[in-house]
This record gives C-alpha cells, structure tokens and sequence, in this order.
C-alpha cells in the first residue's frame, strides 16, 4: 500500500504504548484476585477476536464467566467457547447467551448469583492504575494488599518521536480508542501527543456508547477533518472492522483499515488474520506508516 490519505487516526493499545503487561495483565489478575482461577495469557487475544471486547472491562467478565461456568459443568475449551461467542455476533451479552444456553437457566443463575461485574471492575482499576491514580480517579482506598499495583507504569512507548512528528505535520491526525478519556491522555502524554491532538479530534469510550467496530467515531472524525481518504491504523480486527463499517456507512468517504503486529495479533498468524479481515495493510509496528503512506 502506498496512498495518500488525508487523515490519520489512531488507536493508542498496542499502537502507541505496549499494553501486554498493564491492561492484558489486568485482565488475568483481576479474574485470579476475585475467583483464585484464571485464563492464560494466550486467550485473551481470543475474545479479542471474538469481536465486540475492544472494553477491557468487558473481555475481564467474561473471563470470569467462562470460570464460573467451568464449576457448573461448562467444558469447552476457550477456543470453543469464543467461536461460539463470534458466532452470537460478539461480546458480552453473546458471552451470556452461549453460557446460559450451555448450562441451563438454573446453573446459569447459581453462576450469575458469583458473577460480580462491578467487584470485578473495581480490582482492574486497581490494579491498572495504582493506589496514588486509584484515588485520584476512582474515588476509593485500594485493597491493603494490591498496595503495590500500577500496571499503568508498565507501557513501553512504540510510537517513535519522528514517527510522530512525521505524521502530525503531513496530515491531520486522530485518536479512535476504548480508553477512558483520563486514561487516554495519560497515554497520550506518555507519546508526546497531548498537547498535538484536540479534544475534538478524540473519541474515547465516554465519547460514543457503541464502541468500536461501531463506524460512528471514525465517520465522525472524517467529517470533522472534512477528509476524502481516512487510515485507521489498530492492533486488532475489531479495528480494522470499524474501517470496513465506515466505508459502508460513509461510501462518499474511502477508509483503509491498517493493522499493527505490536498487540495481541503477531507473525504470520496475526498477519493472516488480519488479511482474511480485509485489513488495507499489515505493518510491524506504527513506525512504517509514513513510508507506507508516501511520506
């Protein structure tokens, strides 16, 4: 690939900062902290591509409700458990319906009666943002024993500052991501594009409540740079999805979905993957977009 775009929007996990030890991480600990059993590393990356868990949050209880389920008899695999997930449509309410169907109404409501959502979510901010940035945004004293927690920390920069520079002088640049809009600009510091990027150039998940692959944000911020030719550049293929939507909501408007090796999708596999999604473009990391767009 080698155009011309007029716009440039960014996802921000595993395109600018490396979330593999800090969201990804959350999302295990969480479920351990809660139910003392787990899901590997590895299965994250299959809601992922389940589709509909571009919310952490989300990808977080329905690992646990693939937990719960396995002590009432539930016994697929993870694979199999996210195929069927994919093939309800994707995401949470899809993790509900295929557990539900699977177990029983009256299983399912011993399952639900230890499903607790908000418990959940409560030790993920805890765990991901620290006890100093826990208070700070979330209002609450943290556990005595996850004292020491702040996964925030552990994200490693992958956008380089001339990558960066590059980009924000040749085009107009925006930012498309399921972040919370204060977690959001924390990252968005981190890279040096805080002060680059205006707020109405960002859609964060308090921007628009469908989230992504929902065409809304990105529609949105193509009419808003008044663009003919829109890249997405994201590191999973709800992302290059939410292009694919956009080109079909927007067909005045032509959107190129690029995916990234620097998430959960890497090597052949992921490039494969992406491909098989239509993706516009493959790139080892956000670093080759400039050459790869003709700058």
């Amino acid at each position: 690939m080698c155009t011309r775009a007029d716009a440039v929007v960014l996802d921000v996990d595993g395109v600018l900062v490396d979330v593999a030890d800090s969201y990804r991480r959350a999302i295990l600990e969480s479920v351990e902290y809660v139910y003392d059993r787990t899901i590997r590393k590895a299965d994250v990356q299959a809601f992922k591509d389940a589709g509909g868990f571009n919310n952490d949050w989300e990808l977080t209880y329905a690992a646990a409700l693939y937990v719960l389920a396995t002590s009432e008899g539930y016994d697929d695999s993870i694979g199999e458990f996210t195929d069927r997930i994919a093939a309800e449509g994707g995401g949470l309410e899809a993790a509900e319906t295929v557990v539900r169907d699977s177990i029983g109404a009256r299983a399912f409501q011993r399952v639900a009666d230890r499903w607790n959502c908000e418990r959940l979510h409560d030790v993920f901010q805890q765990l991901y943002l620290g006890p100093e940035l826990y208070r700070g945004l979330e209002g609450g004293e943290p556990d005595e024993n996850l004292e020491d927690a702040g996964f925030i920390h552990d994200e490693p920069v992958l956008l380089e500052p001339a990558t960066r520079d590059a980009l924000v002088e040749e085009y107009n640049v925006g930012i498309l991501t399921g972040r919370p809009k204060t977690e959001a600009e924390i990252a968005l510091e981190r890279v040096g594009l805080d002060e680059t990027i205006p707020l109405e150039h960002r859609f964060t998940m308090d921007d628009w409540e469908e989230g992504k692959p929902h065409p809304h944000a990105l529609t949105t911020l193509a009419d808003r740079f008044d663009a003919e030719t829109v890249v997405f550049v994201g590191d999973t293929l709800d992302d290059v999805r939410t292009a694919t939507n956009a080109a079909e909501a927007d067909p005045e408007r032509e959107y190129h979905g690029i995916g990234v090796l620097t998430g959960g999708l890497t090597g052949a596999d992921g490039r494969r993957k992406y491909d098989r999604e239509g993706a516009t473009a493959v790139l080892e990391s956000v670093n080759e977009l400039p050459l790869r767009l003709g700058n």
